[in-house]
């Protein structure tokens, strides 16, 4: 099965493409991130993103999308803006595969490392450590995309609890 992850951002979102064999056994296919540039005004920034995802599911063909559920608790005008991102990109991979799944980061981090409360470089490393890659994957967002999808790979048995309805 091919999952994509996606670290939801206006500016940039993080996606990284798993694949799990029969046994359980997930191997990275592809990571990286969907950058727009702030010169350009905010609804063609969620256009972009359109696109981006739309790219993804040209290229790699997921039989399931992940995506972090918001998380924001300091600035919430930039939170207002992710969320609407969030909308684009749900929307489209809805569009594309109907099967995709939301991970608050305390889901993702204890379906990980055991800890919900495990920082970014503990989560880090333990993403290269499953993939078996020889580096921590950059950029972070791209490592973040990573650890959903995986999280999705461990959790996927239990998915009606996570799928949107």
């Amino acid at each position: 099965m091919v999952i994509l992850g996606l670290d939801p951002g206006y500016g940039t979102m993080g996606y990284g493409v798993i694949e799990k064999d029969a046994r359980g056994n997930c191997t990275c296919v592809d990571y990286g991130a969907v950058k727009t540039p702030a010169s350009e005004s905010f609804p063609v920034r969620l256009c972009m993103l359109e696109e981006g995802v739309n790219a993804l599911f040209d290229k790699f063909h997921p039989e399931e999308a992940a995506m972090e559920e918001l998380f924001f608790s300091k600035n919430i005008t930039t939170g207002i803006a992710v969320a609407h991102a969030r909308g684009v990109i749900l929307l489209t991979c809805n569009k594309r595969c109907g099967r995709i799944f939301e991970y608050t980061p305390n889901q993702i981090k204890q379906a990980l490392t055991g800890y919900g409360g495990a920082d970014k470089g503990q989560m880090q490393r333990v993403v290269a450590s499953h993939l078996r890659l020889k580096r921590i994957p950059r950029p972070d967002d791209a490592a973040d995309a990573l650890a959903v999808a995986l999280c999705h790979a461990f959790t996927s048995r239990f998915s009606g609890m996570f799928g949107i309805k």
